[in-house]
């Protein structure tokens, strides 16, 4: 049985976290009836010292509601660990506690006591798969209460990119235009030119063979900011669904659909895109993006330079099955 005093965010999806922790403080207002007098405390537990978590966690004179929300977990020491567990397991009257812990961390048991203790677990694991994505922005229509096709939502994530804040603007902002009525040519004339800045345009004629094109984009797009990652994640998941594809064999697109988790006509679009390729050269492009995926994160010491890198060799690796 859940303890309602006692709440763990688990994972490091900022835009997660923050909503899970803005549900759980509306939550405690309805509650209790406190409204907007309601106080929510923050404190970063893998910073504070055993006396400041004590005081804070300590039972108030009056025992009035609040919420204390401890954040950076997963990096707490020894002694803050055990303050937290043991406030866990016995809330002070009128606390409500709310600890965000990534799910690693030198604190990693913390996650197994708490759950011991009560706490309703918020999942919040950072979202990094392509099927995830299109999970997290059907989600964002459903509860604007839009119901969209399959090729809208994927327009949607090839328009604007892998930032999950930037897909959930999109998606209201969408909704808000449109009244609701949304295809793919209504995503199309609101973000056109906002492909080339999240990658798409640059991995599209690279895993198309266009060296130059892909590489005029690409320093379009860099000139414009975008972030590396993204750069990084249009070219992966260029490179990984025509590797999905081209393995699966011909086929209808539509059955094909449910086995790889894509809609059909990104499955028909990859099979085009397939027949450039062979088993060699899409398993050499498919170490170039892992390659790739490493140096954004840190590994190369110039990350304009890797990448770049990158959309040459891919792009080259397809015109030699041409």
């Amino acid at each position: 049985m859940t303890n309602p005093q006692l709440h763990l965010v688990l994972g490091d999806e900022d835009l997660l976290v923050e909503r899970a922790v803005a549900r759980i403080v509306g939550a405690v207002r309805a509650r209790t009836g406190s409204g907007p007098e309601l106080t929510v405390s923050r404190l970063r537990a893998g910073d504070a010292g055993a006396a400041e978590l004590a005081e804070l966690l300590s039972p108030s004179l009056f025992a009035e509601d609040r919420v204390v929300v401890l954040e950076s977990a997963a990096e707490a020491g020894k002694d803050a660990v055990a303050l937290i567990v043991d406030a866990a397991t016995d809330p002070p009257e009128g606390v409500t506690l709310v600890v965000l812990h990534s799910g690693g961390g030198r604190a990693k048991a913390m996650v197994g006591e708490l759950q011991k203790c009560g706490a309703e677990t918020h999942e919040c694991a950072r979202i990094t798969k392509p099927a995830e994505r299109v999970d997290f922005v059907r989600a964002e229509f459903r509860t604007a209460g839009v119901r969209v096709a399959p090729e809208v939502v994927q327009a949607v994530i090839d328009a604007v990119g892998s930032d999950l804040r930037e897909l959930a603007a999109a998606c209201s902002q969408l909704v808000a235009d449109t009244g609701g009525k949304i295809d793919a040519a209504a995503v199309q004339r609101y973000y056109s030119g906002k492909a080339e800045v999240t990658g798409f345009e640059v991995a599209e004629k690279a895993v198309a063979g266009d060296e130059a094109g892909a590489l005029e984009s690409l320093r379009w797009a860099t000139h414009r900011g975008v972030a590396h990652v993204l750069l990084a994640d249009a070219l992966a998941d260029a490179v990984h669904t025509i590797a999905r594809v081209g393995s699966a064999g011909r086929g209808d697109p539509f059955k094909m659909a449910s086995e790889l988790g894509m809609p059909p006509w990104k499955v028909k679009k990859a099979q085009g895109q397939a027949r450039t390729w062979d088993p060699r050269s899409i398993g050499a492009a498919l170490r170039v993006v892992a390659d790739l995926n490493a140096d954004v994160k840190g590994a190369a010491a110039d990350a304009d330079y890797a990448v770049e890198r990158a959309v040459r060799r891919v792009a080259e690796l397809a015109g030699r099955t041409r």
